[in-house]
């Protein structure tokens, strides 16, 4: 099992993970409200404007401050000034 940190000491394991979009689309907002209505959605974005919608093989669906190919680094274990990233 090997975990990301989606930002804010959080971490998603990566094993679970379907895919990472970028929220702006009209059917992923339509994802995303449909999993608030059914209790499946985890905001990890503590407030912040959500930059990764990330799908799980849980049929829950997690939101991050991150941009995905920030976490797509974390995932590739490539080196990142990770202060940087969670400003």
């Amino acid at each position: 099992m090997k975990l990301v940190n989606i930002g804010f000491g959080n971490s998603v394991n990566t094993d679970r993970i379907i895919a990472m979009v970028s929220p702006d689309s009209a059917p992923i907002k339509r994802i995303v409200q449909e999993c608030k209505e059914k209790g499946n959605l985890i905001d990890a974005s503590h407030g912040r404007r959500s930059k990764t919608v990330i799908l799980t093989d849980s049929d829950h669906v997690i939101l991050s401050y991150l941009q995905p190919e920030t976490l797509m680094h974390r995932i590739n274990g490539e080196e990142e000034n990770e202060e940087a990233s969670e400003i």
